[in-house]
């Protein structure tokens, strides 16, 4: 099982800056999430290109704001710059974000995921795709410029979306999911789904703080994810892992605790753990060490 992070920065230079800080740390990979600063993929293009060795990836780019042949565009471009070490991350995001704050029309989300998988894997693929669906009516090239076609990876939770995810991504990215729920739920969906086709990459992102205090960590972590637990798709997993509270799935406890967790992860099929380090700096500071020991 791979490990990489989730780099979080204040602006360009500090972003970069985490990647190469992770790449000399040995991690395996540095991921952006999406929010309402700057733009992942763009930052993920500015990384590749500025740190050689360490895969990039976004956790995760929504898809209703961008077309498909936009997103096949800005993909292709982050390969060119990393040397195809970029993964494409992606994700529905929530009808509270799409609806209320954008104004797009968040309808039949599993039917919109679907298709816009079948308008951009041939676009990264065959470079071209000729799709006539019931959302997308796509008939456009793009010019790869011999980048590789990165691997695509869904942000997917309930079982449509696992399924659509194992029929035509590269595999799946979760956040908030417990090992439980992964071994029981997310893993056996996604490869049932696979049949046929290479096996899935199973990206899981969890916050980790390796600590003395784990009492005092968890709350302190569970104060800063409690809104996650509001998310309709974040709730249900909850509930799969039996947790109460979205902090009860951080990985928290010494570092006997946290090693034991995080290759629970592996044993259950996990291929690439993506952690957010949690806590004070020398919690932090313990619980880079770890990662990268492990």
């Amino acid at each position: 099982m791979r490990i990489g992070l989730i780099v979080e920065a204040k602006d360009l230079d500090s972003a970069v800056a985490g990647v190469r800080q992770a790449a000399d740390e040995g991690f395996a990979s540095a991921w952006f999430t999406q929010m309402f600063s700057f733009d992942a993929i763009g930052v993920c293009t500015v990384a590749g290109r500025e740190v050689p060795g360490i895969e990039v990836g976004t956790a995760v780019v929504p898809t209703f704001p961008r077309h498909p042949v936009t997103l096949a565009m800005q993909a292709v471009t982050a390969s060119l710059a990393s040397g195809g070490r970029f993964a494409l991350g992606i994700g529905l995001s929530h009808q509270v974000v799409i609806e209320s704050m954008l104004g797009l029309s968040y309808e039949k989300p599993a039917r919109h995921m679907r298709e816009y998988l079948q308008v951009l894997q041939p676009l990264l693929h065959d470079g071209k795709v000729d799709f006539e669906g019931e959302v997308f009516k796509v008939h456009a090239p793009v010019d790869s410029m011999g980048a590789a076609p990165p691997p695509v990876l869904v942000a997917a939770l309930g079982p449509a979306m696992l399924r659509v995810t194992g029929e035509l991504a590269d595999g799946t990215i979760t956040w908030m999911t417990g090992p439980r729920t992964l071994a029981d739920h997310i893993i056996p969906s996604v490869t049932k789904a696979a049949a046929g086709r290479p096996a899935p990459r199973v990206v899981a992102c969890l916050r980790v703080c390796v600590t003395d205090q784990p009492d005092d960590a968890r709350e302190r972590v569970g104060k800063a994810v409690a809104f996650y637990g509001n998310l309709p798709s974040y709730r249900a997993m909850l509930d799969r892992e039996g947790a109460a509270e979205p902090g009860d799935v951080s990985i928290i406890g010494d570092e006997a605790h946290v090693t034991s967790v995080v290759r629970g992860l592996a044993d259950v099929g996990v291929t690439d753990f993506v952690a957010v380090p949690a806590g004070t700096p020398d919690e932090l500071t313990r619980t880079r060490g770890l990662l990268a020991s492990l």
